[in-house]
């Protein structure tokens, strides 16, 4: 894999696509697994539009050797670097019949073990007994995210429509974007590719169209320690 190409990308527009990181069989091992999960737990959301787990790596751990393949360990090396190592991790199940719109956003939080006063770090949400915060900047644009795509995805089915570059320009609100200087890409992915994109990025997806399913897991690489006690909640080596 020639990944400089990518490299580039990720830093010049916040997002690059790389497809046939995952074989068909490995796919089909890791939906395997999810579907045979016991999805009563309250770390789950279910509704007709969306399913989601939090903490996706650490309640369905046996997934865990089918997700890092020889090939993301390798983009995770290459690209982001030695220190880093998983942070939060989140399955998406966006289904068929799905009008679930997500409108422009950057993703500015962290999740953390703990609420602590702490200069620069705030607000602070907590759903379920997990505590997330808006850190400072330089924690936030050094955070790379996966994202494995387990279907077909294009603008159909909510492929992620992004705004180039936008994640170098810090602190972004959607509702100042002007349209006359930016422009909106659309990001398919192949099933078994990933699109790795900074979080600053802005990104939103549209509603599914095409009746077909889009499933995706999002896992958040950092290779920074936390001040004081604080701690990543999901840290995973």
């Amino acid at each position: 894999m020639n990944l400089q190409h990518h490299k580039n990308s990720i830093s010049e527009s916040g997002f690059t696509v790389i497809n046939t990181i995952f074989s068909d069989e490995e796919i089909d091992k890791i939906i395997h697994v999810l579907e045979n999960i016991d999805t009563s737990k309250e770390t789950f959301r279910k509704s007709e539009d969306l399913f989601a787990i939090r903490q996706f790596l650490k309640e369905i751990p046996e997934v865990n050797e089918l997700i890092f393949n020889e090939n993301i360990k390798i983009i995770i090396k290459d690209i982001f670097g030695d220190k880093y190592v998983a942070v939060k991790s989140i399955y998406f199940d966006k289904p068929e019949k799905s009008n679930w719109y997500v409108a422009y956003h950057q993703d500015l939080t962290i999740s953390v073990d703990k609420k602590l006063e702490l200069p620069n770090f705030g607000p602070w949400t907590t759903k379920q007994n997990q505590f997330a915060v808006q850190p400072p900047l330089d924690i936030l644009e050094n955070i790379f995210t996966i994202r494995i795509h387990l279907d077909d995805t294009d603008e159909n089915n909510g492929a992620l429509k992004v705004v180039p570059q936008s994640h170098a320009k810090g602190i972004y609100r959607p509702e100042t974007i002007d349209w006359n200087v930016e422009t909106e890409k659309i990001c398919n992915v192949e099933k078994g590719g990933i699109m790795i994109m900074k979080p600053l990025l802005l990104h939103g997806s549209n509603r599914t169209t095409n009746g077909k399913k889009r499933r995706v897991i999002h896992i958040e690489f950092s290779d920074r320690e936390l001040p004081e006690e604080l701690n990543w909640s999901e840290r995973m080596n």
